[in-house]
């Protein structure tokens, strides 16, 4: 008696909506972001703005005016520019260690049939940008090849904000996808600006450092059981430790926003004592994004997006630097190409489809997006030439004007589909059997 073959098994489906709590979590992240994007676009246009105008000594006057002092051989004699980069940058790392901690240990990126999407996007995202630049910049060679990592960074809130004006109901497999690239993209990002822009190190101070921030972690970790009703105990005892470990990571020599991460990886999750209760992460992230989204990263982006263009002959020269098109080109190419080359190889080799609510196309969208680097990029790119530089200003063109035709062109490409979003938002608000969780995430 022959037997019947075994069943073919399905294809494994990626990008998918995960849990209810995820997408709830994910969504609360995003509409924060939205208004601090929007804030960061309004603080970066003033800045080219009155970098243009008749009073535009008055504005670098401001951004290269130095205020501070030197202590224990560390000088914080730094001027606003400076601070902002290194000062206010430092906040917004910190929460960035807290959303890949928490991605760590309670998101997609624990599992990784679910993090190997998102994970391999991001590495494609930040390597063929990189690759384009090199080899636009190759024959100039020398101090242009400086700025390869430039065009490797994606903004979220720029992104996220873009999406909010053209009113696209982006799938929640989409949105989670582009947080989590994202995610993935700063800690990237994290680990360049460590490793490859730390000229001069010095490690009596790298350890000094662990000190504060060991402190920090046990007061961290302790917080439920000695801490949890005195709302001063931060202010007493975590903000000096961070400070105090911030500078010490500054006087080290690696960038001073490295200490915001490590700082974030330090605070937990969960609470052992109280596990259906949020974690110190979670209080700290409602707590401190405001002030990220809504001050921090619109003010460093005010005095790092002002540019004097110069009038024709300063667009000439801009056009003609090959770090401008590397940086272009990475981006609105590099971006889109990386990121739909990983997710398609990843999905063939692991002979699985999208999500159903997900075609090529709306991913080709997310990825038109992914190509607005702003924050990071601005900041990578003092990084790589100094404020002194010519190619410093170029590159600053080159970051607007990229992120600029990434948020048009994906909006051009996203708009049209926004009736096909609106259907499948709405059907997964229904919930039938009235428990409270909608019927398409059982």
């Amino acid at each position: 008696m022959s037997q019947s073959p075994p069943p073919t098994p399905k294809p494994r489906t990626v990008l998918g909506r995960g849990s209810y709590a995820e997408n709830l979590r994910i969504g609360e992240i995003l509409r924060k972001e939205t208004v601090g994007g929007l804030v960061l676009i309004v603080g970066a246009l003033l800045a080219i703005v009155w970098a243009n105008s008749p009073a535009s000594g008055a504005y670098f006057a401001l951004r290269d005016f130095h205020i501070g002092f030197e202590i224990a051989g560390i000088d914080l004699n730094l001027s606003l520019g400076h601070w902002a980069a290194d000062g206010l940058l430092a906040v917004f790392f910190f929460l960035v260690g807290l959303e890949l901690k928490k991605e760590f240990v309670a998101g997609d990126l624990r599992d990784f049939k679910r993090a190997v999407v998102p994970v391999a996007a991001a590495f494609g995202g930040v390597l063929v940008p990189a690759v384009i630049f090199v080899a636009i910049n190759a024959s100039s060679g020398g101090e242009t090849l400086r700025g390869w990592a430039i065009p490797t960074a994606t903004d979220i809130a720029f992104a996220v904000a873009v999406l909010a004006v053209i009113g696209s109901n982006l799938p929640s497999p989409l949105r989670i996808f582009l947080l989590t690239l994202a995610v993935v993209d700063d800690l990237i990002a994290i680990i360049i600006i460590a490793f490859v822009f730390t000229d001069e190190l010095r490690p009596p101070y790298l350890l000094m450092a662990i000190v504060p921030i060991a402190l920090y972690a046990f007061f961290a970790h302790k917080w439920p059981r000695f801490f949890a009703t005195k709302r001063w105990a931060p202010w007493l005892i975590l903000l000096p430790l961070g400070l105090i470990a911030w500078a010490l990571v500054f006087g080290s020599g690696i960038h001073a926003t490295i200490a915001g991460v490590v700082l974030g990886f330090c605070v937990p999750v969960t609470r052992k004592d109280a596990p259906d209760k949020p974690g110190l992460a979670e209080t700290f992230e409602h707590r401190f994004r405001p002030l990220s989204s809504g001050l921090c990263v619109p003010i460093f982006a005010f005095f790092a997006a002002g540019v004097a263009i110069g009038g024709a002959s300063g667009i000439a020269s801009a056009l003609g630097d090959p770090v401008l098109w590397g940086i272009v080109l990475g981006l609105l190419l590099g971006k889109p190409i990386g990121i739909m080359a990983s997710t398609w190889l990843v999905t063939r080799s692991a002979k699985a489809n999208l999500d159903p609510d997900v075609k090529w196309g709306d991913l080709l969208g997310v990825t038109l997006l992914a190509g607005i680097g702003f924050t990071v990029s601005l900041l990578v790119s003092e990084l790589s030439f100094g404020l002194q530089s010519p190619h410093y200003d170029h590159a600053k063109v080159a970051i607007l004007l990229a992120s600029v035709l990434a948020a048009v062109i994906g909006s051009l490409w996203l708009i049209p589909r926004n009736k096909r979003y609106r259907e499948i938002a709405a059907r997964d608000k229904i919930d039938a059997d009235g428990d409270g969780i909608p019927d398409t995430f059982q």
